[in-house]
């Protein structure tokens, strides 16, 4: 056995970890990672680089043959799928060689252990042969996909998605004709269209009221009908009673709406949530509380019920209010290094997370929705104001979808803004910012926006509580 000294040990190699790692050697401190797959975790490796490779790539396809402009021929683009998969590696090794590996190879103040990693009561950490001491523990494992119990689905191959990731055995090494997907989350919705816009029969479906039922009531429909007119089937209220071998792959028996379907497909794509990857860590042993879907309770300081063990991140699910997402661990990591290892003792602050979902119309949300609003007790006012009615959509032909703004009716407050469209992503964030600092409808009212832009979305919206919308004059207010 070898043993090993650092001041902060960290359960993973993902965006919390790293984060985490080189603000401990910015405070002059040692750590350690330990990695029991590949050096970067999930976002790097098989969610948010390759998902969003691959995603633009098909817009391209689909846009070449789909042209919004009358006057634009529609053209074919040959799909080599071997080296668009190609590509994508490439690009994944490349950005994980110059994010992650040259970090860890250039800073002597941080090491990495391959292998699985184990807590003991004593708190230090077994990977292997070696033996980890450390003066504060982060725990920082993330999730992996979860697999729901349905009959016959051990014994039926299946796909997660980790078929994008990089030289693993789940990885598609051909494009499949068709494609069965369990769920109606971010991650089946944008694989969902993306396999579709290469050529793939897609067939999503969801066991809930409605696609991504915790988001504004309007979002699910919207999508919806946007994949019905790109051919994708979505089945709401669908419940999987059994899936076998058989037909060109598997097949599916499936309670829809009390009617009974069978259906086919050459794949199985199971994408319905994400369990912590907390099991066998021997968090139990060393005093560390999980719920019981084995996520980890931490407390404002993300402290969890170990004074010297810390945990942020995916793992730590809802806890504080966090959400699953690269960035919200990349900045818990920091504040975990700073509260472990400095003076300041800073709490975590999950009021105002901006979240984006990358299918086409986007999806992109913060704050709260107005069903929430309501439930935390304030008196709440709305408005939705269609995207054709946004100068910039209807010159760009991109009037599909909706923007809504959420408002304290007492102190105009805005509380939430969903936006279903073109850039949504990108414009969420002046309404994140306009959130954190606690904007009322009148500073968006106000502010002078580039015109013709999507962002002007926020200001008409904001109008639209005072005005008709409809009857405005270009960026007249």
């Amino acid at each position: 056995m070898a043993f090993h000294k650092f001041d902060l040990v960290i359960l993973g190699s993902g965006s919390t970890a790293f984060a985490a790692a080189l603000r401990a050697a910015e405070l002059g401190k040692t750590a350690a990672m330990t990695e029991s797959r590949v050096l970067g975790g999930t976002c790097v490796n098989r969610g948010c680089l390759p998902s969003k490779n691959l995603i633009e790539a098909a817009r391209l396809v689909f846009q070449a043959e789909h042209p919004s402009y009358p006057g634009l021929a529609s053209a074919t683009i040959e799909v080599d799928y071997g080296a668009l998969i190609g590509q994508k590696d490439a690009v994944v090794e490349e950005y994980r060689g110059r994010k992650y590996q040259s970090i860890v190879t250039e800073n002597e103040a941080i090491k990495v252990f391959a292998g699985d990693a184990h807590l003991e009561p004593d708190l230090s950490v077994r990977v292997g042969d070696e033996i980890l001491m450390g003066e504060r523990i982060l725990v920082a494992t993330g999730t992996r996909p979860h697999v729901p119990n349905i009959p016959g689905l051990e014994s039926v191959p299946f796909l997660t998605s980790d078929l994008l990731g990089a030289g693993v055995p789940e990885e598609l090494a051909e494009r499949p004709a068709s494609l069965l997907i369990l769920g109606g989350g971010y991650v089946a919705l944008e694989l969902g269209q993306l396999f579709s816009r290469l050529g793939t029969q897609v067939t999503i479906l969801e066991q809930g009221p409605e696609l991504l039922h915790h988001m504004e009531p309007e979002v699910g429909p919207a999508l919806r009908e946007a994949f019905a007119a790109e051919g994708i089937e979505v089945l709401i209220r669908a419940h999987i009673q059994e899936v076998k071998a058989g037909g060109p792959g598997v097949l599916a028996r499936v309670h829809v709406e009390g009617e009974e379907r069978q259906l086919e497909a050459q794949h199985l794509l199971v994408a319905t949530g994400r369990d912590a990857n907390t099991e066998d860590l021997g968090l139990q042993e060393a005093g560390v509380e999980v719920d019981g879907k084995g996520f980890v309770r931490v407390n404002e300081y993300l402290r969890t019920t170990n004074a010297r063990v810390y945990a942020a991140g995916d793992v730590v699910g809802s806890e504080q209010g966090s959400q699953l997402a690269t960035p919200v661990g990349a900045h818990d990591g920091g504040i975990v290094a700073r509260n472990a290892l400095g003076d300041e003792q800073r709490r975590v602050d999950h009021r105002v997370i901006p979240r984006a979902i990358f299918v086409d119309p986007a999806v992109a949300s913060v704050g709260l929705t107005d069903l929430e609003a309501n439930r935390a007790g304030h008196h709440c006012s709305c408005r939705t104001v269609p995207l054709n009615l946004v100068p910039r959509a209807e010159a760009v032909h991109a009037g599909r979808g909706f923007i809504k703004m959420v408002l304290d009716r007492d102190t105009r407050e805005v509380l939430g803004v969903t936006m279903v469209g073109q850039s949504a992503p990108e414009v969420i964030h002046e309404a994140a910012m306009a959130i954190r600092f606690r904007a009322r409808e009148a500073d968006f009212v106000d502010m002078i926006h580039v015109y013709p832009t999507m962002a002007e979305a926020l200001k008409i919206v904001a109008l639209s509580f005072t005005k008709d919308v409809s009857k405005l004059s270009c960026c007249a207010e």
